[in-house]
């Protein structure tokens, strides 16, 4: 299934894998990040509009990001992972960094949520470099 050149079913998979990972990624780091970004547990439950958003804002973004990779004109795993690693510094990275800096939060939460965005944009690559066009 595929639309102007982006394989709707990798996005699909996409998506679901990186949101997998950000649950694996929180789960683990999850007493850190509420550290770091100064939250009690209360304050981060996540209630089924928040989850279902994040879920929807990972297919858009794996929609989006299929559209670059496909742009780079070869999708591959190889293509999927460099476009993320490009994509996380040259734009995750430096707009946490200032949002960070401004909003006076720790660098630990920048190196903790650059981390979740650095795995995601890395799996949703390599799925859709996986997946081809």
């Amino acid at each position: 299934m595929m639309f102007d050149g982006i394989n709707l079913i990798a996005v699909a998979v996409a998506g679901v894998a990186s949101f997998i990972f950000g649950s694996i990624w929180y789960g683990v780091l999850g007493k850190a990040w509420m550290a770091a970004a100064s939250l009690s547990e209360e304050q981060i439950r996540p209630d089924p509009v928040t989850l279902s958003l994040t879920f929807v804002c990972q297919l858009v973004m794996a929609f989006v990001f299929a559209g670059v990779i496909y742009h780079t004109g070869q999708t591959s795993i190889r293509a999927g992972l460099i476009s993320a690693l490009m994509i996380w510094v040259g734009i995750v990275m430096t707009t946490q960094i200032i949002n960070h800096r401004f909003q006076g939060k720790p660098w630990s939460l920048t190196l903790i949520d650059g981390g979740h965005w650095l795995g995601v944009l890395a799996v949703q690559g390599a799925v859709i470099g996986w997946f081809g066009s």
